[in-house]
């Protein structure tokens, strides 16, 4: 019995490190797509050279409107879901502010967007980060989803810690 599971242990062994392995390096699911876990304001060093470039988001997803909420019509993605800048990075700068554990809580929103239901095309942009992947910008701001909106409509990331907001038709950060 004892010689049993020590074969039992040295073949475990692999296949849980092979398992661990890939766990650590598997692609995550992007924000758009599982908007619920993605998307804080603290900046942090950027993630590893060698970590694997996030996807774009659907062609519906980045096709950008207007949506209803408590703090009035705010910028949304193709599913509703919210969309939110950050006043830590610089308005058409083609560059993002929030690296490491910020994109944890504000994941952003990959690939380039498209003009849906009640945004201004002109406002509509994107810039390459340097790994190559596209984030979608509105009127020179980087957009980012909260981790902690889990529905369309939900705005529980505004205002957080006086850095994020959510977008008027204009761009302009809503500071309600």
């Amino acid at each position: 019995m004892f010689a049993r599971s020590r074969i039992a242990l040295a073949t475990a062994g692999p296949a849980l490190a092979l398992a661990l392995l890939t766990a650590c390096t598997s692609t995550p699911a992007t924000p758009a797509s599982v908007p619920a876990s993605g998307a804080s304001s603290a900046a942090s060093s950027a993630p590893a050279a060698s970590a694997p470039a996030p996807s774009p988001a659907d062609a519906a997803t980045l096709a950008l409107k207007m949506g209803d909420s408590s703090l009035g019509s705010i910028v949304v993605d193709g599913k509703g879901m919210t969309l939110y800048m950050f006043t830590k990075d610089t308005q058409g700068s083609k560059a993002s502010a929030c690296t490491g554990q910020c994109l944890v809580a504000w994941p952003p929103l990959y690939g380039t967007p498209t003009v849906g239901a009640g945004v201004d095309d002109s406002k509509l942009g994107s810039f390459a980060l340097p790994d190559g992947t596209m984030q979608a910008t509105y009127n020179g701001w980087p957009l980012y989803y909260w981790k902690g909106d889990t529905k369309a409509g939900d705005v529980a990331g505004q205002n957080v810690n006086n850095v994020w907001f959510v977008l008027d038709r204009d761009g302009d950060p809503v500071k309600k």
